[in-house]
């Protein structure tokens, strides 16, 4: 089945399940489209037909439809704009209020019908996935662009370890050696972990996990490691990378380290630009073959603290 059947059948299915298909949404004598209009008003308050044309993305003759019925039940109220005299202002009524929240109970009710059957995990994997096709097909700005950072979260290392993993092979080609190498400094992060010298974190494109980087204390005193920092493709060009390494600069120098390492591999260009555009300095390099391939490693450094 290719992409645009699977929309297809999916769409079918789930407008189905919440009733879209019935003549009246959720046994109401509302159309889906009049909800909207509801919801709309409700929501953003008074506001010009053009304006909830708009916001809806609804036909002009459509709407006037729509808003001549309500203005008849009296579920709305039309007034001149104080700002425009030719533009009228439509809000609700209190009647149109009292139909609205009649409604939207029994969205509430429906939807936690839904959700009922569901468990705690299911219902985790479910928003997260309506999260990602919402990211996907909004074409917003602001949605495209929506980044968040935090902390680590239980789950996240294994997803870390995972999505490393498989797009090192997509892009690379790099054999599963890669995976054992993430497994085995990710496991000594979580087994010695020290809050005062250590520090972790992601960044969310849209709700799902989008990237990370971790700041490991060394070998050496003073010492630090900036490892394991990936961006996922889809979140690549927001900046992220360059985010999440100043941020981890930042944390280095907070905690009275006074140099930061990293190793990383020539192949892997984008990451190695925002390393000396930070101020790394390449201070070592040597052939070795590693996950399968013949790759050129390199070691760079940066100095926190000036004298």
């Amino acid at each position: 089945m290719n992409a645009i059947e699977e929309f297809r059948q999916f769409n079918r299915f789930f407008t189905k399940e919440i009733g879209l298909l019935d003549k009246h949404l959720l046994a109401s004598d509302y159309t889906l489209a009049e909800a909207r209009v509801l919801y709309e008003l409700a929501n953003n308050g008074e506001q010009t037909a053009a304006e909830l044309g708009r916001s809806l993305g609804m036909d002009k003759a459509h709407l006037s439809r729509i808003v001549a019925r309500f203005a008849k039940r009296k579920l709305i109220g039309v007034r001149v704009s104080p700002a425009h005299g030719k533009h009228r202002l439509i809000a609700l009524t209190p009647a149109g209020k009292k139909a609205f929240a009649a409604l939207d109970l029994g969205s509430q009710q429906q939807i936690e019908g839904l959700l009922a059957p569901l468990a705690a995990d299911a219902r985790t994997r479910l928003v997260a996935a309506m999260r990602h096709i919402h990211a996907l097909l909004d074409s917003s700005e602001a949605q495209r662009n929506a980044v968040t950072y935090r902390g680590l979260r239980p789950g996240d290392i294994g997803w870390i370890i995972h999505r490393q993993m498989a797009l090192y092979h997509a892009e690379y080609g790099w054999d599963w050696t890669y995976e054992g190498l993430v497994c085995d400094i990710l496991g000594k992060f979580v087994a010695h972990f020290d809050p005062e010298r250590e520090a972790a974190w992601v960044a969310e494109h849209n709700g799902a996990i989008a990237g990370s980087i971790f700041l490991v204390k060394g070998d050496e005193e003073g010492v630090a490691k900036l490892r394991l920092l990936y961006v996922e493709p889809s979140a690549r060009g927001l900046g992220i990378g360059r985010e999440l390494v100043a941020m981890c600069l930042e944390e280095a120098r907070a905690k009275g380290y006074r140099q930061l390492k990293l190793w990383t591999n020539d192949i892997l260009v984008s990451a190695r630009r925002i390393y000396e555009a930070a101020g790394f300095r390449l201070i070592d390099e040597e052939k070795h073959h590693s996950f399968g391939h013949d790759l050129i490693g390199q070691t760079w450094m940066l100095e926190l603290q000036q004298d």
